[in-house]
C-alpha cells in the first residue's frame, strides 16, 4: 500500500491530484500539508480535495511538524485542529518526530491529543528506526526516510519490529531513478525490511514530495 506525501497545491499541479484520486485502491492513505501545516486559513482547493479523497475511501492526514519534540504541544495541537474544521481530516501525520526515549511522555500526549481531534489513522515519521515504545503511540511509524542511494543501503531493521505487522511500518524514499524496474525494487526492499507501506518517488532536492510515486505515473 502507498502512503503519499503530496505537497504541491492542486491549482499548480490538477493533474497529479486527480491521478491520486484515481488511485484510490492502491492508497493507505495521503499526507495534506497546505503550506508546512494547515496554513493560516482554509484553502477551498485542498477542502475539494479532500473531501475527494475521502469520498474514495482514502484516510487524509493532516500535516504537523513537531521539530523533533522542540515544537510545543499547544502549537501542534492547534494545527491538528485546523486540518480537521478546515479539510475534515481523519488522520494524522506527525513530521519529524523524535526517535528518543526520553520524549515518549511528550508524543503520548500527542497522540492523545491527535486522536481526541478526530485522528483514527496517526503516523508518526520518524525517518529512522525508534525506540519500541513508540509502536504503542500510533498506527504506523514511518522507519525510513531519505534518498535511494541510502535507502539501497540501509540496515536491516533492527529485531523488535518483527512483534508487528508489516503494515505499522513505512518507508519513504525519494530520488528514485525513474523505470519499473527501480520502483519495483523499492516495493520489494520494503517487503523484505518489514514495512508494508511504502512511497518511492523520483522527486529529488530540498522538495522531494512534490511527485508522485513512479508506479502511479506510470499508471496511466
Amino acid at each position: 500500500m502507498l502512503l503519499v506525501p503530496l505537497y504541491e497545491h492542486p491549482a499548480d499541479r490538477p493533474e497529479a491530484w486527480e491521478r491520486l484520486i484515481r488511485s484510490a485502491g492502491r492508497l493507505h492513505s495521503v499526507v495534506l500539508n497546505p503550506d508546512s501545516g494547515p496554513g493560516a486559513a482554509r484553502d477551498e482547493r485542498f477542502a475539494v480535495v479532500a473531501a475527494r479523497l475521502r469520498e474514495a475511501g482514502v484516510p487524509v492526514l493532516g500535516y504537523a511538524d513537531t521539530d523533533y519534540g522542540r515544537r510545543p504541544h499547544a502549537e501542534v495541537v492547534q494545527d491538528l485542529l485546523r486540518h480537521r474544521d478546515w479539510y475534515a481530516t481523519d488522520g494524522a501525520f506527525l513530521d519529524q518526530a523524535s526517535a528518543d526515549p526520553e520524549l515518549l511522555p511528550h508524543y503520548g500526549r500527542l497522540a492523545v491529543a491527535a486522536r481526541a481531534a478526530g485522528a483514527r489513522t496517526l503516523v508518526l515519521n520518524h525517518g529512522v528506526h525508534p525506540h519500541p515504545g513508540y509502536a504503542d503511540l500510533a498506527d504506523l511509524l514511518v522507519t525510513f526516510e531519505g534518498p535511494w542511494d541510502a535507502y539501497r543501503d540501509a540496515a536491516a531493521a533492527p529485531p523488535w519490529t518483527a512483534d508487528h505487522p508489516a503494515q505499522r511500518f513505512c518507508h519513504l524514499v525519494y530520488a528514485v531513478p525513474p523505470g519499473a524496474l527501480a520502483a519495483r525494487l523499492a516495493e520489494e526492499l520494503a517487503a523484505e525490511r518489514g514495512a508494508g507501506v511504502h512511497c518511492a518517488v523520483p522527486g529529488s532536492g530540498a522538495h522531494p514530495w512534490g511527485t508522485l510515486p513512479y508506479v502511479l505515473e506510470a499508471a496511466g
